[in-house]
């Protein structure tokens, strides 16, 4: 049995059950990620005896990896065009949803600028 020590902001003093030949802990810790929780370094530590014979040997130094990993730099291909800017947007971006649509020419709603009928200063 662990328990652990009550920290600054008042938890902790948890139980926890260790069973070290089966490799169980009550946290739960140990069983899904298969490597020793603190609780068995906690034990460990107090009976002197070695961490490593609780872990697996996969994560041994001397365990060989049967495949060579090869790594090789992304593809880093340049996007043409011109960089879209991240301008933020102010108050005067924002318009009411329910006005229409106005001409950009002659500021009259109802149609845009591609279909404009009215002259402008400069279609004369």
């Amino acid at each position: 049995m662990v328990k652990s020590p009550i920290r600054v902001s008042g938890t902790g003093s948890n139980v926890y059950t260790l069973r070290l030949n089966n490799k169980f802990c009550s946290c739960g810790k140990w069983q899904t990620y298969t490597l020793p929780c603190s609780h068995v370094l906690a034990v460990c530590r107090e009976n002197g005896s070695r961490t490593d014979a609780y872990v697996p040997e996969i994560y041994s130094r001397q365990t060989d990896v049967p495949f060579n990993l090869t790594f090789y730099p992304p593809n880093m291909k340049k996007e043409q065009g011109r960089k879209q800017g991240k301008r933020f947007q102010g108050e005067t971006d924002y318009r009411n949803p329910n006005s229409p649509p106005r001409c950009g020419r002659c500021r009259m709603p109802g149609h845009n600028r591609k279909n404009c009928n009215n002259p402008g200063p400069y279609n004369v």
